[in-house]
Parts: C-alpha cells; structure tokens; sequence
C-alpha cells in the first residue's frame, strides 16, 4: 500500500510539471544570481585589462561589448543584491574597481541587462544609461532565448578573446567564450568544453538552432572546441588563444571532419 502511494505521488507532482511547462534543472546547468558589472570602457584592452587583474585575484571574471558598443567586465554568482554589494565595496576599498552597478538575475524571458543600483563614480567614471533596443522574436512572437544567446555571441564577433588570460591552460578560450555568453543570458554551463557537452540535449547537424553550442574534436570522449550556433550552418567560436572572435561555417572542411554534435540548453 505504502509503495502504490509513494508511486501516485510521483505521478501526480508529474503530471503537475508537465501541465505548467516547468522542468527539473537539468544536472551542470543553473540559474545565475547576481553579478557585479564594471566600466564603459571605449577601448577592449581596458576591459581585458581589468579581467586580467580580477582573474590573477581568482575572481572568473570576462569582457564583453554592450549594445551601444562600449566594453564593460562582469563577474560574480552571488545569491542576493546584499551579497554582491559587499564584494563590490570591498573590491572598491581595494582600489581594484571603481563605479559599478549590480546586475539582477535574468528571467531566461528574453529580457536584457538592467541596471538596478548605481555607485558614484570614481576612477573609471559612471557607465551611460543604455537605449532599449527590440530584440529579434521567434516565428511565433515570443522572446527566444537561443536567439538572444546567438544575437550576444555576434557581439562579440572581432574582439580578441583571452579567456584567463595568461593564467589558464590553452583550449580553455572556446569553452570560457561560450560560457560569458550564456552567462549574460542567465544560465550558467560548465567550464570545458567536454563538461559542456555532457549536458544540455543533443541536437544533430539539420536540427541546430540558434544558440545551440556545436562540439568538435576527434571522438566524443576527445572534445577540445566548441562555439554558438548563430543559423545558416554558422557558428560563432574563440579559435585560438589571442585570436579574434570569428564566425565559421560547419561546412568547412576541418569542422565538418571534427563535428561530434549540438547541445541545446534552453
């Protein structure tokens, strides 16, 4: 009898989940907190600069391009805004970072960076209020996840990319590329490539979308490079350490040699 009731239970909180659309995590995916977000900075070796100084303090720090096509640094996974304003002063106390803002968990809706507490600004000036720029929406009209994740990586498309800089092992840029990417949608991945693709859905060549993360290597258990799908049999990839960003196509002969498959984590 006990048995029988544990299974209806289970079926039951099923049957639930699957009537409000909502899933389990899947296992080396979560959700990103809040994020400590730096500077306006006009030029991306400023930027690289100031990830560099975080990385040597261990903090898993990454640049990226902003809509209005200034270069900003965000790190941090903190569980609350108190958290993450905590870590901020103390960074500034330090002299490592000035003006700043708390980035606020995103909604996996779709819905941009927003900024929700300003500092004054010191070294390094106060960052501009943003404009709202409409993203592009899927066939049915909703916010697309994939395609802000795609949208995000073709920003980053001709800045030289050093994940860690000097300070992690070569083959780490590809996989820290698509990991700042997802970051700024919400959702935080693995660090390797390898850890990468163990999770996530698979997806095959003719089923890719946007934002799916497209795998190489010599066999599955061989990983050793990934990039962001972006449509068209395109792909958005860090190629190698100090090499700028790139678009590639999957019908190149190296990547369709190497092509071990896509993972989808939206």
């Amino acid at each position: 009898m006990q048995k029988f009731v544990v299974l209806l239970t289970v079926f039951v909180v099923i049957s639930i989940l699957a009537a409000t659309g909502c899933a389990a995590p899947r296992a080396g995916l979560s959700r990103v907190g809040h994020a400590i977000q730096v500077g306006a900075f006009s030029e991306v070796k400023n930027a690289e600069r100031l990830a560099a100084q975080l990385q040597v303090r261990g903090i898993e720090a990454f640049y990226f391009k902003r809509d209005n096509g200034l270069y900003a640094v965000r790190f941090g996974d903190f569980p609350s805004k108190q958290a993450a304003q905590k870590e901020a002063r103390k960074l500034v106390s330090d002299g490592l970072i000035g003006a700043y803002f708390i980035a606020p968990p995103q909604e996996l809706s779709g819905k941009r960076e927003t900024v929700v507490k300003r500092e004054p600004a010191t070294s390094i000036g106060r960052p501009p209020v943003e404009p709202r720029k409409k993203q592009p929406e899927s066939p049915k009209g909703d916010k697309d996840m994939g395609q802000i994740a795609a949208r995000t990586a073709e920003r980053f498309v001709g800045i030289p990319y050093r994940w860690g800089g000097n300070t992690v092992v070569d083959g780490m840029d590809c996989s820290g590329f698509a990991r700042a990417v997802y970051n700024l949608c919400g959702v935080n991945i693995p660090r390797t490539s390898r850890e990468q693709f163990k999770v996530g859905d698979p997806v095959g060549r003719d089923d890719l979308k946007d934002g799916d993360l497209v795998f190489f290597g010599a066999s599955e258990d061989s990983i050793n490079h990934v990039g962001i799908y972006v449509g068209d049999r395109r792909f958005v990839h860090a190629p190698r350490r100090g090499d700028d960003i790139k678009v590639s196509s999957l019908d190149e002969s190296y990547f369709a040699k190497k092509f071990m498959g896509g993972r989808r984590y939206f």
